[in-house]
């Protein structure tokens, strides 16, 4: 199964608002545990290494061109 790169999320704004809602009162330690948590449940949930190594990839790459793009 090939990572899904297509916008796939129902009411996608809403997640993410759910998503924002989620962190609110934590403190940053806090909010980078729950995403953190997060990850690992999902990942768990898709089981397929193949599609995370490559979900992997593409947010470190994302993440590197978004710093390198910010200096």
């Amino acid at each position: 199964m090939p990572l899904n790169r297509q916008p796939h999320i129902a009411d996608s704004d809403g997640f993410y608002q759910e998503l924002i809602e989620s962190q609110r009162g934590l403190s940053d330690a806090q909010a980078e545990m729950l995403l953190a948590k997060l990850v690992l449940i999902l990942a768990n949930h898709v089981g397929d290494r193949e599609v995370l190594r490559e979900a992997l990839a593409l947010a470190r790459d994302n993440t590197l061109a978004h710093a390198a793009a910010a200096q």
